[in-house]
């Protein structure tokens, strides 16, 4: 499987893979290593979250606004994005990706949370969103995709929420071929964002960065 320029996986309308470099493939060595300690696999786990949560933001539309510098003299035209977007996440152990969102949504008051509980078999025990989801555009957060199964479940409860399936970014830090073949042939409208395609995922990521591995 080949990635395009751009960093769209070949063959995946929608997958986007963060363009490999030295950096990010010290993060992935890091968080395999059976020896790393939890410290450095917390700062390394953050570190590698944050940039999958900042190229989803990047799927957000931006809208032109209009400030005066401290100067007082000149007007800049930047591109400020939030407004209508939120994100949501799967319990119990998905969470991880709360801490390294806030940090990196400066605006994080424009987004708001919602929750899925999911228990044996993928049944659905409990979610709670904002009353408005339907027309907000929903980042997804869902570390480890080993199989697919538990997020198309998740994508399912927001769509007969009202929330359109491309309006849905899955945001995940490792993921499997199958799973992505999988996520796609069921929602071929879904934006897929992660660091990594690898059969090789590492499973313990939610139990060693809480410490309960």
């Amino acid at each position: 499987m080949t990635v395009l320029p751009g960093n769209v996986v070949a063959s995946y309308e929608k997958v986007i893979v963060l363009p490999s470099s030295d950096h990010i493939k010290e993060l992935h060595t890091v968080l395999r290593d059976k020896n790393t300690d939890r410290s450095e696999f917390v700062f390394c786990a953050d570190r590698l979250m944050r940039l999958v949560i900042e190229e989803g933001l990047n799927q957000l539309p931006f809208s032109a606004v209009q400030i005066t510098t401290p100067t007082g003299c000149d007007l800049y035209l930047p591109q400020r994005g939030g407004h209508g977007a939120c994100t949501t996440y799967v319990l119990p152990f998905n969470s991880v990706f709360l801490s390294p969102f806030f940090v990196v949504t400066t605006v994080h008051f424009f987004y708001r949370i919602g929750k899925i509980l999911l228990g044996e078999e993928n049944q659905v025990l409990y979610s709670k969103f904002m009353t408005d989801i339907a027309r907000r555009r929903v980042l997804l957060l869902y570390p480890i995709l080993s199989t697919g199964l538990t997020v198309c479940k998740a994508a399912n409860v927001l769509i007969q929420n009202g929330v359109a399936e491309e309006n849905i970014i899955l945001l995940s830090v490792f993921s499997t071929p199958n799973s992505i073949k999988y996520i796609r042939k069921n929602y071929a409208n879904m934006t897929v964002i992660t660091s990594e395609m690898n059969a090789n995922v590492p499973h313990s990521f939610t139990t060693r960065y809480f410490g309960t591995d």
